[in-house]
């Protein structure tokens, strides 16, 4: 779950490291695959079938971070931040 408080965000340039860990190491074979280790799959509940979001964070030009959000989770994330604005914009 991705907190709305941007130091609860293990990507992010307010980083709070104690947020962050290393799951696993996984390496990138010549076609630009990858395979995430059964025990991650299982904990994130990520299933065969399933779409990912790869969303990158970029500081100084440089992509410094990667990560893997589930669409509807992404979809909950966007109307989170929109739902807002949108009302905003109808009051005016």
């Amino acid at each position: 779950m991705v907190k709305k408080d941007s130091k609860e965000r293990c990507c992010d340039s307010n980083l709070d490291i104690s947020k962050c860990k290393v799951d696993a190491v996984v390496s990138i074979d010549d076609r630009g695959q990858m395979v995430l280790p059964k025990e991650v799959r299982e904990k994130a509940k990520i299933s065969s079938g399933d779409k990912l979001a790869v969303i990158s964070w970029e500081k100084n030009g440089e992509v410094y971070c990667i990560t893997l959000i589930k669409t509807e989770g992404l979809a909950e994330i966007v109307k989170d931040m929109l739902g807002p604005m949108a009302a905003e914009l109808v009051k005016k």
